[in-house]
């Protein structure tokens, strides 16, 4: 139950993402891209179960190629007259070599054809595959111009005193950066697991090895966000006053000494 991937668990989980980000960040481009990647999610899960599944259409068409061919195998051995003598030994051979040949492009033609499924399935995996390395790239660039110093927070420095005209707008206080970040990482996290799912689905060598790449590289970019939420929250607790320091505190007065009872 819980050893494969579960393409609805991805989808809800990408819908729900993208709610949050638009109740959070309404009307900024990275609910664009998390909408993005939630059609593309979507796709995959059709994508996949089709690339799984056999492909009927050539199967059929290599049997046909291969059946063809074993039809002219059978017309040229009942061509073939096996009597003795010298006058009829070079048409023997010749029937001999003509069906050796066809049986030889037969090999070959079905060894093209075991493979061309598999091709197939390998390509229009890449395909999707490439189309998420480029969203992939997108959300990185979302989240780099999201700089934790302490210039950039409203809070920190009161302004963005030191900025150019071509510096970004930073509007972001410390949690909404800190959510921000977070949004970037959980996109990234959630397009490794839609990679995952071809490599699921399809098992070829190269697909998987893809996918894997996908997910390294991913995972490069996560650390890279939590290094930034890490700063963020360091130089928040910086930026908070500190409490005044209150009256010091009155030395206790020790009471007197009972006196000495009598008896």
């Amino acid at each position: 139950m819980y050893r494969t991937l579960n393409p609805e668990k991805i989808v809800s989980t990408t819908a729900t993402l993208k709610n949050r980000i638009d109740e959070r960040f309404p009307g900024a481009g990275l609910g664009k891209v998390c909408a993005e990647l939630l059609k593309v999610a979507e796709e995959s899960k059709d994508r996949v179960k089709e690339i799984s599944e056999p492909n009927y259409t050539l199967r059929l068409i290599s049997a046909g190629i291969l059946g063809l061919g074993m039809m002219l195998l059978v017309a040229i051995g009942s061509m073939i007259e096996f009597k003795s003598g010298s006058d009829n030994l070079f048409g023997v051979l010749e029937g001999i070599d003509a069906a050796f040949s066809i049986l030889v492009l037969m090999g070959a033609t079905a060894i093209f054809l075991w493979g061309l499924e598999g091709r197939w399935r390998r390509q229009k995996a890449l395909e999707d595959l490439h189309a998420l390395r480029s969203i992939i790239h997108v959300i990185d660039m979302h989240q780099l111009t999201k700089d934790p110093s302490a210039k950039s927070f409203v809070s920190i420095s009161g302004g963005h005193e030191g900025d150019t005209p071509a510096s970004p707008v930073r509007s972001l206080t410390p949690h909404q950066l800190t959510r921000y970040l977070d949004y970037c990482s959980e996109m990234l996290s959630l397009s490794a697991k839609v990679a995952a799912l071809y490599a699921q689905g399809s098992g070829d060598a190269v697909v998987v090895d893809t996918a894997s790449q996908l997910g390294q590289v991913t995972t490069n970019m996560a650390g890279k966000i939590w290094q930034k939420i890490e700063l963020v929250h360091r130089l928040d607790q910086l930026a908070r006053p500190k409490p005044a320091p209150g009256p010091a505190p009155k030395p206790a007065i020790a009471p007197p000494p009972e006196p000495p009872k009598t008896s």
